[in-house]
């Protein structure tokens, strides 16, 4: 019997392996190549989509204080809205322990805070915090105020930049214009009414104990445009109402009297907080980075069908059965001789 020799494995390395197509109806495999495909997709989606840049800045608008002058301080009666500091007698009132909520250190004492009820007597800022509200914003003015956003984007991915004022030489064009978005869309000035009625509030209920409005400056930028068609688009929305009065600040001025004893004057600031976000997107068609994204896009196709295939012919219960199917050894016919005569 002769044995293979150096001819045939030289043979073997001209040999040819062409595709052979097999339609198998396994299901598993069958999702798992869908869902792949699916993963390169969004693949090549998010590549072609560009990052949004942003950026959030905060204005605070005063609209309603509560004022306290002339604290020193000294012991004086707990406020009776504070749960704390409510007693009957002095061993309600422990020596040293703070009031929780409250403006001050325990002395020890129960002592009349108004004609009915009783609190802890504190050492501290004296007298103790006002805590009555007006019935109405006594900043209602402020509803005409205007606020001057201004706001420059920039896409060094393409290096555009722009910005969202009128560029103009006249000074007072800035000083008389309001932002409406079909007569004077390059002018960022915005009335604070129409800031929070744009929100969905009135002023007049969200200047009493604050709130918190979201100014969200929306650029969507087709660079293969004129530039002057990238502009940006502003929304409001009401984030908070000041029911737990969380929008709020204290600030305080001190000084000295002619006793040389140290004062302050306490303020309890209500407002509407601004918090303005930009968010942007822009794109460019560019022939080298399309043809990259497309060839890298039909690669990961082809690999989503090799993996496929190796789950199928290695993984695969019927893997045996599916290896019979897909490769198969073509061999020419043999050509029949006639017997010499």
């Amino acid at each position: 019997m002769a044995g293979a020799g150096p001819g045939s494995a030289l043979g073997g390395l001209l040999d040819y392996k062409t595709a052979k197509f097999a339609l198998t109806r396994n299901r598993r495999v069958g999702l798992l190549h869908r869902l792949l495909q699916l993963g390169v997709l969004g693949y090549l989606l998010g590549a072609l989509a560009p990052a949004p840049p942003q950026g959030e800045d905060v204005i605070f608008l005063v609209t309603n204080f509560v004022a306290t002058a002339q604290q020193a301080q000294g012991t004086c009666p707990e406020s009776a809205a504070v749960l704390d500091a409510v007693c009957s007698q002095d061993a309600d009132c422990p020596m040293g322990n703070p009031v929780a909520r409250g403006n001050g250190i325990k002395t020890g004492k129960c002592v009349m805070f108004n004609t009915t009820h009783s609190t802890c007597e504190i050492y501290g800022w004296c007298p103790v915090e006002n805590s009555t509200l007006p019935r109405k914003p006594l900043l209602a003015e402020a509803e005409n105020f205007t606020l001057f956003i201004k706001n420059t984007v920039h896409f060094t991915k393409f290096n555009f930049s722009k910005c969202n004022t009128l560029q103009t030489n006249d000074p007072t064009y800035f000083k008389t214009c309001l932002y409406d978005s079909f007569f004077s869309p390059f002018c960022p000035v915005f009335r604070v009414r129409d800031m929070v009625e744009a929100a969905g509030e009135t002023f007049g209920d969200l200047a009493l104990l604050g709130g918190s409005i979201g100014v969200r400056i929306e650029w969507d930028c087709d660079l293969d445009q004129p530039a002057a068609r990238c502009q940006p688009q502003y929304s409001f929305s009401l984030q908070d109402r000041n029911y737990n009065f969380s929008v709020s600040h204290r600030t305080a001025s001190y000084y000295w009297d002619s006793q040389r004893q140290l004062h302050r004057n306490l303020l309890k600031l209500y407002g509407i907080r601004f918090d303005i976000s930009v968010h942007g997107q822009a794109g460019k068609f560019s022939i080298i980075p399309a043809a990259v994204s497309f060839g890298t896009g039909i690669a990961f196709f082809g690999a989503a069908t090799v993996l496929c295939d190796l789950v199928l012919l290695y993984l695969d219960a019927k893997a045996e059965f599916y290896w019979k199917e897909k490769f198969e050894e073509a061999k020419p016919p043999k050509c029949k001789t006639e017997a010499a005569a």
